[in-house]
């Protein structure tokens, strides 16, 4: 892409952005806090656009001043001072170009949100729950890892260890945007605790990362919420089973793409707080509405993109853990490595890196950039 036409580009969103930045002072934009989130949301993303367009210009000038000095100084200390300024600017200038494109890409407009994370046995029985469980604990290695903060939602565990399913939230810079990647059907293949003929069994477990919806992104009457309470089964103290702090909401929602009417059922037990538990159930709820709602839009993506990186389609095997071999196998971007120990304790950010360069390689294309 040539210089004019990229500076051309970039131009135009200086402005914007100074605009924006004037908006985001005014007090009649920050009475209306719905438009004032998304301004400062676009201010964000501009600014990140803004800072690299402030260096592509500086690096420029910089090939620019130092051919000039080539041609004119005499002086072979200060020629080889502009030779090393040229050679650095020239190798940065394709980087720069190459950040400026993703960044005048669309990004998913979710990739900023937290995330509320499901991990739900599947085929395999007491196995899948196993492997839930081990699931579970990879990601909450990861995100210890990252700095970010883990809320559980609810649980239930399996009867012979691990988790039927188990709910949590994830809290962090980027945090949907990091982990959407992980939506889909996770294989194992190994040697169950209660094999006695040493065979190796396959077993699945889902996971469905959804964005966590603001209270703006979704329009919920609450006044049509009908709510339960009950007491807290499991570990905990006599409390949790003397006090009703676990809350149960139930709740009509009419799909605007289908216009399909179904109840929603939502549980939460996190905390012996009850006003808490209800507050993290509408979080929930907003979440599980704004996420069908946004179907469409994953369709759509999943329609444009072929390598189905983070095409929302849940049902897809996306990831086989092969025990005897050590071996993991992503097959979105047939992407293999034989570190599955460290893998199963978080080490996983080498495939999300993977999966975060074919997604832009996609969405680089898509925008014919």
């Amino acid at each position: 892409m040539a210089d004019n036409n990229l500076l051309g580009r970039l131009d135009g969103l200086v402005s914007r952005f100074e605009e924006v930045g004037t908006l985001i002072t005014d007090p009649a934009v920050i009475a209306d806090m719905k438009r004032f989130v998304k301004l400062n949301k676009e201010y964000r993303d501009l600014e990140k656009i803004v800072t690299t367009r402030n260096e592509y210009v500086n690096t420029l000038n910089g090939i620019s001043e130092a051919r000039q000095m080539l041609d004119t100084e005499q002086d072979p200390e200060m020629r080889e001072i502009a030779r090393e300024e040229l050679d650095a600017c020239n190798a940065r200038i394709p980087e720069l170009e190459e950040e400026i494109k993703l960044l005048l890409v669309p990004s998913d407009p979710e990739d900023d949100k937290n995330a509320i994370v499901e991990i739900r046995g599947g085929t395999g029985g007491d196995e899948a729950a196993l492997f839930a469980g081990d699931l579970y604990r990879m990601y909450i290695k990861y995100c210890e890892a990252k700095g970010w903060k883990v809320a559980l939602s609810s649980c239930s565990e399996g009867s012979s260890g691990g988790y039927k399913e188990i709910i949590f939230t994830v809290s962090g810079e980027k945090a949907y945007g990091t982990l959407k990647y992980e939506s889909g059907v996770h294989r194992v293949q190994r040697v169950p605790s209660t094999e006695t003929q040493g065979r190796v069994h396959t077993s699945a477990a889902t996971v469905a990362v959804l964005p966590e919806a603001d209270e703006f992104d979704v329009e919920i009457n609450e006044g049509e919420i009908k709510w339960d309470t009950f007491r807290s089964g499991g570990a905990g103290g006599q409390n949790v089973n003397k006090v009703e702090s676990g809350v149960r909401l139930r709740y009509v929602w009419k799909n605007p793409n289908t216009g399909v009417s179904e109840e929603i059922l939502i549980e939460c037990t996190e905390t012996r707080d009850q006003p808490k538990n209800k507050e993290r159930a509408l979080t929930r709820l907003r979440s599980f509405i704004y996420d069908k709602e946004h179907q469409k839009y994953l369709d759509d993506i999943a329609n444009k993109r072929k390598t189905m990186v983070s095409s929302g389609d849940r049902s897809a095997k996306i990831r086989t853990y092969n025990y005897p071999q050590g071996r993991i196998t992503d097959h979105r971007i047939n992407y293999t490595i034989y570190n599955l120990s460290a893998f199963m304790d978080g080490d996983i950010q080498a495939c999300i890196d993977q999966l975060t360069v074919a997604e832009n390689a996609e969405r680089l294309k898509e925008a014919e950039l």
